[in-house]
C-alpha cells in the first residue's frame, strides 16, 4: 500500500467557515459555534484513495486575522494545494479572495517554480441573503488561476468531499509529475510533522 503526504492549505477571511469545513471533513460534525483561530490549527485526515493508495491528508487552518498575515511564509512551506474561502454572503471576504491568492502566489511555489493549485469555495450557500452571484465568482476564478470553483454549505454538507476531492486529485497529480522530474526529496516530504491518525493536532500561535 503506498502512503501519499499532503499539506493542504485553508485560507480566507476570519468568521467564513474554514474551520467548520475542516472539521466536517475531518470528522463528519458541524458547530456554528467554533472559536477563532489563532495563527494556525492542523488536522490530519487519513483518505483511503485507491485500492492500493492512500493519502494522509495535512491541512492547515490559517487564521483570517490580518495580523497573522506576516507569519503565511511559515505556514504556506511546503503545501502542495489551497483551499481558498469566502462567504457568500460578505462581498468584502470575497473581495479578500484577491489578496489571499495574490499572498500565497507570492510567498509559494512549487519545486517546479508553478503556482500552488488552489480551489475557490464560495461558502455558506445555504443562506438566503447571498450578496455575491456565481457570475462573478465564476469571472473571478478564471481571471486568477484557480483550478476550479465550488458552492458549499458545511452546514449542508453540501460540496465539502466532492471540493477536497477534486483538490487531492491535483495535488496527487502535481506530486507525482514533480517526483517524476526530480530526484531530490520534496518539501512535503521534508515536512513530516508528527501526524498521528488523529483528527486534531498542535496549535500554533
Amino acid at each position: 500500500m503506498t502512503e501519499h503526504l499532503l499539506k493542504i492549505l485553508v485560507v480566507g477571511d476570519g468568521n467564513v467557515g474554514k474551520t467548520s469545513f475542516v472539521q466536517r471533513y475531518v470528522n463528519g460534525q458541524f458547530n456554528k459555534s467554533y472559536k477563532m483561530t489563532v495563527g494556525v490549527d492542523f488536522s490530519v485526515k487519513l483518505v483511503q484513495w485507491s485500492d492500493t493508495e492512500k493519502v494522509r491528508l495535512q491541512l492547515w487552518d490559517i487564521a483570517g486575522q490580518e495580523r497573522f498575515i506576516s507569519m503565511t511564509r511559515i505556514y504556506y512551506k511546503g503545501a502542495l494545494g489551497c483551499v481558498v474561502m469566502f462567504d457568500v454572503t460578505s462581498s468584502s471576504s470575497f473581495l479578500s479572495c484577491r489578496h489571499w491568492k495574490q499572498d500565497l502566489d507570492s510567498k509559494a511555489t512549487l519545486p517546479n517554480g508553478h503556482s500552488i493549485p488552489c480551489i475557490l469555495l464560495a461558502n455558506k450557500c445555504d443562506l438566503a441573503q447571498r450578496v455575491v452571484s456565481a457570475e462573478s465568482i465564476n469571472r473571478f476564478s478564471k481571471a486568477n488561476g484557480f483550478l476550479t470553483w465550488m458552492e458549499t454549505s458545511v452546514k449542508d454538507n453540501k460540496n465539502v468531499g466532492e471540493a477536497m476531492r477534486r483538490l487531492v486529485q491535483e495535488a496527487l497529480s502535481v506530486q507525482s509529475s514533480l517526483d517524476s522530474s526530480q530526484t531530490e526529496p520534496q518539501d512535503s516530504d521534508l515536512l513530516q510533522l508528527d501526524s498521528e491518525d488523529n483528527s486534531s493536532g498542535a496549535r500554533c500561535c
